[in-house]
């Protein structure tokens, strides 16, 4: 008889506090844009600029997790948002907010390193990250239907991020203080597995985020000035898309390897660049509300099924961080792309270059998760001949 499979709180914890920001960024940037004296370019520049410094983060750490202590480095990411997003939602100069926003996003970045980190060791990486992901859908739709009604401003969704990462703190004492002085060094000697097909990967995932993030950096505004909704509205559709991307996430931790990976990558890219083009092209709110609920419920699928194939290369979770991070990188440019694309052609037209995008990424993608064919979404060292795991040692 197997051991009973425990859950590790402390992980799912940290990867929802890390991924919170990007989640959030439509708000964000949307209330820095009419809190602040900022045009909704340069609002959406600030919300890059957040994402990217939480994708340095990850470049960073990626390989120094278990070296330096996940303990250690989750608490010092926690203290850096909450300090950083704390001050940008106390202060309304604009040069503050930006420096806040940039040490909050290294501290989600560092977040979300350590949690990957802990995750790709795990016996069940997809499962955990499916957790992950339902705990950050779920907190971002209690965001998104509170915050209209907190007052005008922009300090809501940088507080709400702080609070996240004060929340979280007392997960931390479960984790681990330091990796074992002789796993770490013999992981400092070992090489990346998988170099082909991870380098691949990372080299896609920046595009796939971009375009998505893209659409998501002004949907907002999509729904306030082409499809003529109240936030409150545009807020409510946010949240009901987020709750139904909980069931995606759940339907996608039942479902696990049982369609292996290539389908749900694949397909699940083709089907999303569909709803981005839709949503993009709405002018009421039925085709509004269809666009975003259909691919929140997509796009959480697809990225557990992503992410759960990068730690499945790489037991010490070197590229379920670097991928995590080059999709961070997406993320990042995703605001000032999505911008810059409505301003000079107009929301529909955006919609159908980010939608192109999405086809042509499906192709590496779905080569990776075709050579990484297996019985298992992930099945840990058994995919990674020649290393050595190193496990993050966390409470359950």
């Amino acid at each position: 008889m197997s051991a009973p499979r425990t859950t590790p709180w402390p992980l799912v914890a940290l990867f929802t506090a890390g991924y919170l920001a990007p989640y959030l960024l439509p708000t964000t940037v949307g209330r820095l844009a009419s809190g602040l004296p900022l045009s909704a370019t340069q609002a959406g520049a600030v919300g890059s600029a957040l994402l990217l410094s939480s994708a340095t983060a990850g470049f960073l750490l990626a390989s120094r997790v278990d070296r330096i202590g996940p303990r250690t480095l989750a608490r010092l990411g926690l203290l850096l948002a909450l300090l950083g997003y704390g001050g940008a939602a106390l202060t309304a100069a604009v040069p503050a907010v930006v420096a806040g926003a940039v040490v909050g996003g290294f501290g989600s970045g560092t977040l979300t390193a350590v949690a990957a980190t802990g995750i790709a060791a795990q016996r069940d990486p997809h499962r955990t990250t499916t957790l992950g992901l339902l705990g950050v859908s779920a907190l971002a739709g209690a965001v998104y239907l509170t915050v209209p009604h907190l007052g005008p401003g922009h300090a809501q969704p940088l507080a709400a991020l702080a609070l996240t990462a004060l929340a979280v703190w007392p997960f931390t004492a479960r984790l681990s203080p330091r990796t074992a002085p002789a796993l770490s060094r013999a992981a400092a000697g070992s090489r990346l597995p998988h170099l082909r097909s991870g380098l691949l990967l990372a080299a896609a995932m920046p595009c796939w985020s971009a375009a998505q993030n893209s659409l998501w950096g002004v949907s907002g505004r999509i729904g306030l000035t082409q499809a003529h909704l109240g936030e409150a509205t545009v807020g409510a559709v946010f949240a009901v898309a987020l709750g139904t991307g909980l069931l995606g996430v759940v339907g996608a931790g039942a479902l696990g390897p049982r369609l292996g990976q290539a389908l749900p990558i694949g397909l699940g890219t083709v089907l999303i660049a569909g709803c981005i083009a839709l949503s993009a092209s709405a002018t009421d709110l039925t085709t509004f509300a269809s666009g975003e609920i259909a691919w929140n419920l997509l796009y959480p699928v697809v990225l557990s099924y992503v992410l759960g194939l990068a730690a499945a290369l790489d037991p010490r979770g070197r590229w379920a961080v670097l991928v995590g991070s080059a999709s961070s990188l997406g993320t990042a440019v995703g605001p000032v792309t999505g911008s810059l694309l409505a301003a000079r052609a107009g929301f529909p037209a955006m919609g159908t270059v980010l939608a192109v995008g999405l086809l042509a990424v499906a192709v590496p993608l779905t080569a990776v998760a075709l050579r990484r064919r297996t019985t298992t979404v992930a099945t840990g060292p058994a995919l990674t001949e020649g290393t050595t795991p190193v496990r993050l040692d966390v409470a359950a």
